[in-house]
């Protein structure tokens, strides 16, 4: 009825900063619907209140009109707009856009592109490009946004920022274009951990001293080493537990970060970064 990939994201959701949940099945009938409730409720989402459209995509796409069909998409669509509230963008805020992709247009230059997370950035502002590298200085010599060139980007738009004097392979995913100064890249940092049961999608065993999983922060997953607390032997699923977790690459990092824990592209635990540590090989800077 309810998958036990359905309990994992909701269970990891409120972890990794997801205040709503967005979902469709033409099979949902009355015993389900109320089951979702109750575990949305369980995973402390409002399940009384929570907008449940029964409808097909694929009826959708294949035109059909019936209650299941078209009408259903649009259901859904005016359920989102008027029962998920508009984020707050975070203006305010030092400039920052996690690197999503790369690309070089003959005769202009590098582009990145990205959603910006917060602040704002100008043609013309000086920025810094921070992770997996030496952190480096470039200026942003065009914002553009769907075909249209703009004079700011600002949080919350997907934007192409054109940089100057860039390589393509002086960037990738994963790194971030930021306010100088604003954020540090850190390997070495003390987490707040949940990690996923059985029944939610996680594992299925217990792991020890030496685990290394895949850390998924903003856009991009690093191989981290996992210290447990002393006198800690093993971490069981369904665990709550504070650690230290050490970076194979470091990258922008800072108290308050969210990030997934990963295994072969599945999901097995979420956390927050809730201290940094200082880096045993300091990242360098330039």
């Amino acid at each position: 009825m309810i998958t036990d990939e359905v309990r994992g994201r909701l269970d990891s959701g409120p972890a990794v900063g997801a205040p709503q949940l967005r979902g469709q099945d033409d099979r949902i009938g009355d015993l389900v619907e109320l089951e979702l409730r109750e575990l949305l409720s369980k995973y402390q989402y409002p399940g009384d209140t929570t907008p449940i459209v029964r409808g097909s995509a694929l009826k959708a796409l294949e035109g059909d009109a019936g209650e299941l069909g078209e009408p259903s998409v649009l259901k859904l669509l005016e359920a989102c707009d008027s029962f998920i509230p508009e984020p707050k963008r975070e203006i305010d805020k030092p400039f920052l856009m996690p690197v999503e992709d790369v690309f070089t247009i003959s005769g202009r230059g590098t582009v990145v592109t990205g959603r910006v997370e917060r602040g704002i950035v100008k043609v013309g502002e000086e920025i810094e490009i921070v992770g997996f590298r030496d952190t480096t200085k470039t200026v942003v010599t065009g914002v553009e946004m769907f075909r249209k060139l703009l004079d700011e980007g600002r949080a919350g738009d997907n934007i192409g920022a054109l940089l100057r004097g860039t390589k393509r392979e002086e960037i990738e995913r994963g790194q971030v274009l930021c306010k100088p100064g604003s954020i540090k890249p850190h390997k070495n940092f003390k987490g707040e951990i949940y990690i996923l049961k059985k029944e939610e999608g996680g594992r299925h065993t217990p792991f020890f001293k030496g685990y290394r999983p895949q850390f998924y922060f903003r856009t991009t997953d690093v191989t981290g080493l996992v210290t447990l607390p002393e006198g800690v032997e093993m971490v069981m699923p369904g665990d709550n537990i504070n650690l230290d977790i050490e970076l194979i690459a470091p990258i922008a990092c800072e108290e308050g970060l969210r990030f997934a824990i990963r295994e072969g592209g599945k999901t097995v635990g979420a956390g927050v970064v809730t201290k940094i540590l200082e880096d045993k090989e300091p990242a360098k800077a330039k």
